[in-house]
């Protein structure tokens, strides 16, 4: 059987007929081009996540507990010392690398171009993303006497654009023999009937795999090679969108060393039983983060003995874990989770379909899934005016103008 012959099989066994008859008008470039891509395709994993779809996702109480976690604030000051001093020997001896996840589009600002391009409106002449991100890392650095190697994910999508926005504004200032870029893994998009949809460029239209997808994105493009030959002990993983994360925070990761975990994680409390993001807990023994759309009303505003919520730990994307920790995450295939979505089309006539109501599935794994493969975390609780200004919306909460705010107080404060 050539290879033309394997394609067109595979693509019956999975009920793909539709590519086929695509396949059968392209002129042979664009063939070939699809064909590649076919061949880099799961189709066994495609089925299996539509498949999930169907199934309600259930959450049996029983086996919910809550997490231990330290305040950083009620740390004695021995403690918060010995924590320090562990995590400033990791740093100082070059052990310590970051991950940025800059994959996403700033749509949801109204912003075109990569998230990180986005400009804040801080102190009358604004600040990128990116430009905080570099500062807050330089910072460390001369505190430190050391260059972190910092990677930053991109996505097919922003690649190109992240990669011309940095060497325009000269890596603001960072070292750029230090700043890796490495793409994001992406996924096909299939309908309500597991067909996988085909985009304007006639192949299969695909999305990114969520931020869980960093884990295996680092391997397969050699970063995690590149870590080892460097030495890197401890990544730390953020988001390229909280104004005032602090990417080097010795606390944290002494806190991780002095209790013999692979994975740590910074919390901030929710703001009340529904705000809209995901919370620790322990589920079967072992670490989990349930998002706020999956965690029953009752849970949600159950309290301790304190009066606090007993499951008010907020992840906030501040994650730290060990090389052999993203090396054994990386083999494993996480959960992934679907959202249901518009997306637009070419049908078999070839003509653009623009849905207005959802009609497809885009799968994505989150980074917080990860935590299920550890008996363990060690959860640092932070304050939100210290460590979470973020900005994904245009307006409202977690929007340029809290991120503003809060970014001028934190820096105020720190004078």
């Amino acid at each position: 059987m050539d290879k033309n012959e394997e394609v067109i099989q595979l693509l019956k066994t999975y009920n793909q007929e539709h590519i086929i008859k695509l396949l059968n008008k392209l002129e042979e470039n664009k063939k070939q081009e699809l064909i590649e891509q076919i061949n880099n395709i799961d189709f066994h994993q495609i089925l299996e996540l539509y498949e999930n779809t169907k199934k309600e996702i259930e959450i049996k109480e029983n086996k919910i507990e809550a997490v231990e976690y330290l305040d950083k604030e009620k740390l004695t000051k021995n403690e918060k010392d010995r924590f320090d001093e562990l995590g400033e020997n990791v740093i100082v001896s070059g052990q310590y690398a970051v991950v940025t996840m800059a994959g996403g589009q700033g749509t949801r600002l109204g912003h075109t171009g990569p998230k990180g391009t986005f400009k804040l409106d801080v102190y009358g002449k604004g600040k990128y993303l990116f430009e905080i991100l570099a500062e807050n890392l330089k910072e460390a650095n001369k505190k430190y006497n050391t260059i972190i190697p910092w990677y930053i994910m991109t996505s097919r999508e922003n690649n190109e654009q992240t990669q011309e926005f940095l060497e325009k504004n000269n890596y603001f200032g960072y070292d750029k023999n230090h700043v890796m870029l490495f793409k994001q893994g992406e996924l096909p998009l299939v309908d309500t009937e597991g067909k996988m949809l085909i985009g304007k460029d006639l192949k299969i239209k695909e999305a990114s795999d969520g931020n869980g997808g960093v884990f295996s994105s680092l391997r397969k493009t050699g970063m995690l090679s590149d870590m080892k030959e460097r030495g890197i002990k401890w990544i730390f993983i953020g988001g390229v969108d909280n104004a005032i994360l602090k990417m080097a925070d010795t606390t944290l990761l002494g806190m991780a060393i002095d209790k013999n975990v692979q994975i740590a994680s910074k919390s901030v409390v929710k703001a009340n039983p529904h705000e809209r993001v995901g919370v620790f807990c322990k589920m079967n023994g072992h670490p989990k983060v349930i998002e706020y759309s999956e965690l029953p009303e009752k849970m949600a505003e159950e309290v301790d003995n304190n009066g606090e919520l007993k499951y008010g730990e907020s992840h906030i994307m501040c994650n730290l874990f060990t090389i052999e920790a993203i090396e054994k995450i990386s083999k494993e295939p996480l959960i992934y989770h679907s959202a249901f979505k518009k997306n637009s089309y070419i049908d078999e006539e070839g003509k653009e379909v623009i849905p207005d109501e959802p009609n497809s599935y885009k799968f994505e794994a989150f980074i917080f899934d990860s935590f299920e493969l550890f008996d363990d975390i060690a959860i640092l609780r932070g304050k939100r005016e210290d460590d979470f200004a973020p900005v994904k919306n245009k307006e409202g909460v977690d929007s340029p103008k809290t991120a503003k705010e809060l970014y001028e107080k934190y820096w105020e404060r720190q004078k």
